[in-house]
C-alpha cells in the first residue's frame, strides 16, 4: 500500500494493521513511485518465499 506524502516522497505501508499498534507498518520512503512499487513486489515475493 503506497501514500504519497505531503514532501512528495512515496511511503510504502505493509497491508495489514500491527496488532499491537493498530497502525500499519512503515517498509520504506521513496522519492518516486516505481521505487515504491518495486520495493513492494519485492516484500510479496520475500513472503511467499520463506
Amino acid at each position: 500500500m503506497i501514500r504519497k506524502l505531503p514532501s512528495g516522497r512515496f511511503r510504502l505501508y505493509s497491508r495489514k494493521k500491527n496488532p499491537k499498534t493498530g497502525k500499519r507498518r512503515n517498509l520504506g520512503t521513496f522519492t518516486t513511485r516505481a521505487a515504491a512499487v518495486q520495493h513492494e513486489k519485492e516484500v510479496q515475493f520475500f513472503k511467499r518465499h520463506h
